[in-house]
């Protein structure tokens, strides 16, 4: 597959994993991610949170890492990128406030360009209402969103993905082999329709 450049959305209390595996995965492949907050600069961090299961009713939260971002969100032009890539925790239920984030979404989705979400990140997909008519993954406590969105949601184990046309969509990040594996092909062109693993 040629080297795409892609755009990952990012801020405050992003979950951990959601945002360092992805990030350093699709780099070791040889792909450039930049990874933007509104309202930070390239070299500034975010606080990422880790989110677990521990057997509670809910997921479990723990401070995490500080995140370095290496591109500015005021400073890209969203045609110049081949793919979004959108990490759960926090960060979404914020994000989706911004009016700038929402129109970088959506131009994602009008140029049927790759996105791949996981998690919360649904919460910015129903927020910038491009899942209607689509099969969506999510943490289960999203599937109001997905489905007020006019989305179906995909109930799929927490270690699976779901494709859909250019969309990529995962639970949680015990999904990371399938979501970054499923994303990789819809990249590359190899994937189409709904597939789910």
């Amino acid at each position: 597959m040629s080297s795409k450049k892609i755009l990952m959305i990012t801020g405050d209390f992003t979950e951990d994993y959601e945002t360092m595996v992805p990030f350093q995965a699709l780099l070791a492949v040889g792909h450039s991610v930049d990874a933007v907050c509104p309202g930070k600069k390239a070299g500034e961090t975010v606080a990422t949170s880790i989110h677990d299961f521990e057997g509670d009713q809910t997921y479990t939260e723990k401070r995490g890492h500080n995140f370095s971002l290496n591109a500015t969100f005021a400073d890209i032009n969203v045609a110049d990128y081949d793919a979004l890539v959108i990490p759960g925790g926090r960060a979404p239920e914020y994000l989706r406030l911004d009016k700038d984030v929402i129109a970088a979404v959506e131009h994602f989705f009008e140029t049927g360009k790759p996105v791949a979400a996981i998690c919360h990140g649904a919460q910015l997909l129903a927020a910038a209402r491009v899942i209607e008519g689509r099969t969506v993954s999510a943490y289960p406590a999203c599937r109001p969103e997905v489905e007020l969105a006019g989305g179906t949601y995909a109930e799929i184990a927490i270690d699976g993905a779901v494709t859909d046309g250019n969309l990529v969509t995962a639970p949680a990040w015990p999904a990371h082999p399938a979501w970054l594996s499923q994303f990789m092909a819809v990249m590359a062109g190899e994937a189409a329709g709904t597939l789910a693993a």
